[in-house]
């Protein structure tokens, strides 16, 4: 798509029409062209479900429902005036398998895509496009069901476009990661990537190895000096932690399916592994004990590189989490691994000589070439932190590029998700005022900020830039152990991952973008959606 003439085209649309007030939509379409007069959603209206689209019509219908109280029918044919199609049929194949057309005429309202994804997105440009009370959970009455005519045509920027959440410092309930997953779509957003492994709790069930959970899945209080009551993940036993059941697991992978969302599972290995180590001590490097208790001390849970039964624990739990996640790509962390722990362990010494392994970041490449082959082996891809480059990258890695490392990777053919710490990382601090604000880790990271992300990093040539998957923002939950919480630290930040992620560079305006979030905000309201307001 020829970015710079559709945005060519929509300045033009736009001088020419008098009184023109675009929707305010989130991330800003590639083309937008207005047009005469309105749509009136009136409860007569029918959502005729065309060739492979009956799954979004079905969606469209129940997201309408609550707030207007039309119970829409969805019909597969018969189009009449005041209906909203969706159908495949005569699609604009070059939008791809995400993009689409959105016509609103003062009779009918179509979408129109190549694929189901496309479909998807264009309902929820749709969505937008009504009053922000269209978002409530209950029945709004007084309000004028409306879209102002116009016609989009869209497509995304990047096909990664991500939102990873930690659920290890803290846990979080089945209900509240589809809460989290369920917003997601409205700024068309992909991809969730599910922290569910660290230091300091194990999230997940692994049926061959149940002590994961049943060690690993609590600790003894919230820790990180936070309050016990800002936080209801307590056992009956009163221990602080929980973990989810492969059915759980099943349950939210296909909830997020059906809102074109794939989950990347992260695992972490070969640090940050002391979880995991709490309950099987013997694939360490020292043999235990390990403390999980936030208060008591310093992590050093770090895999044995050098015990054969290791890699036979590790494929065990990765066959079951590969199971359950149909998706591709399969996260094994790799970042921050404490490396003196091998210097000093005879085991990892001696498969270092045996390998002619010259270093530490030569045994975690060695470690992390094995892991690889172990999913490879199960039609998944790995991907892991930038420190998984460290004494060289194995062959179908992809990498999550937080501290550099994204030029090199790319330009030699490795796949790469930009999360770069100075643009990404929720967890930093809204305002240089900490006084103002929740307790963050640390850092400082301005909405302004994510918004002038570029996730095509300077000094990569067209080769390098077609490995740039895209971007993702990342939520490390220490200091933010509820909800509310994660809400108030995801928005509206996220919002400007969206727009970088799926906006083309050129359009992007941050005078504009703010002015749309003041109308975002509203639909946040409706959606009792606990965000910052957009302030310092």
């Amino acid at each position: 798509m020829k970015y710079a003439l559709l945005l060519c085209c929509l300045s033009a649309s736009l001088a020419c029409a008098e009184n023109f007030n675009p929707p305010a939509l989130i991330p800003l379409p590639q083309h937008m062209q207005k047009r005469e007069g309105e749509f009136i959603l009136k409860p007569t209206a029918r959502i005729v479900a065309g060739a492979g689209s009956r799954e979004t019509a079905d969606y469209l219908a129940s997201r309408l429902r609550p707030a207007t109280g039309y119970a829409l029918a969805v019909v597969a044919n018969g189009e009449k005036a005041g209906d909203i199609s969706l159908t495949t049929n005569g699609a604009n194949q070059s939008l791809g398998e995400e993009g689409y057309e959105l016509t609103v005429a003062p009779q009918s309202v179509v979408i129109r895509a190549p694929e189901a994804g496309g479909l998807f997105y264009g309902a929820q440009s749709l969505l937008q496009m009504l009053p922000p009370e269209a978002f409530g959970t209950k029945q709004v009455t007084g309000v004028k069901w409306k879209m102002a005519c116009a016609r989009i045509e869209d497509q995304p920027r990047f096909r990664w476009r991500g939102f990873m959440m930690d659920v290890s410092r803290h846990f979080f309930s089945k209900q509240e990661i589809k809460r989290v997953v369920d917003v997601m779509p409205l700024y068309k957003l992909n991809t969730f990537h599910w922290h569910l492994v660290d230091d300091q709790g194990w999230r997940i069930e692994i049926k061959k190895y149940p002590r994961l959970t049943e060690v690993g899945a609590w600790r003894k209080g919230i820790g990180f000096g936070l309050a016990p009551a800002e936080s209801a993940a307590y056992g009956a036993d009163g221990r602080y932690g929980g973990f989810y059941t492969q059915d759980d697991i099943r349950e939210i992978v296909a909830y997020a399916r059906a809102r074109h969302i794939i989950i990347v599972p992260e695992i972490e290995m070969p640090g940050h592994s002391t979880a995991a180590l709490a309950a099987y001590p013997q694939y360490s490097c020292k043999g235990g004990p390990f403390n999980l208790d936030v208060n008591g001390g310093i992590f050093d849970g770090i895999y044995c590189a050098g015990n054969e039964q290791t890699f036979a624990f590790i494929e065990d739990i990765l066959t079951e989490v590969m199971g359950l996640f149909p998706d591709p790509f399969i996260h094994v962390g790799g970042d921050e691994v404490k490396k003196d722990t091998w210097k000093k362990c005879p085991k990892c010494q001696e498969r270092m000589r045996q390998e002619g392994i010259k270093s530490e970041a030569g045994l975690q490449s060695y470690f992390i070439h094995r892991v690889e082959k172990i999913i490879a082996a199960h039609g998944h891809r790995l991907i892991g932190w930038s420190e998984i480059r460290e004494g060289g990258l194995a062959p179908s890695a992809a990498i999550m590029a937080w501290r550099g490392g994204a030029v090199e990777a790319a330009s030699a053919g490795c796949d790469v998700v930009m999360a770069p710490t100075g643009f990404c990382y929720l967890d930093y601090y809204q305002s240089t005022n900490h006084a103002t604000e929740p307790r963050a880790i640390g850092g400082y990271l301005p909405l302004s900020q994510v918004y002038a992300l570029e996730p095509e990093p300077d000094g990569l040539n067209a080769v390098g830039r077609t490995h740039i998957l895209g971007t993702q923002c990342n939520l490390w939950t220490e200091y933010i152990p509820s909800l509310k919480r994660v809400q108030y630290m995801m928005f509206p930040r996220l919002c400007a991952l969206a727009e970088v992620a799926w906006s083309p560079q050129s359009s992007r305006n941050w005078k504009d973008f703010q002015e749309r979030l003041e109308v975002n905000a509203q639909r946040l309201d409706a959606l009792d959606i606990a965000y910052r307001p957009n302030r310092p």
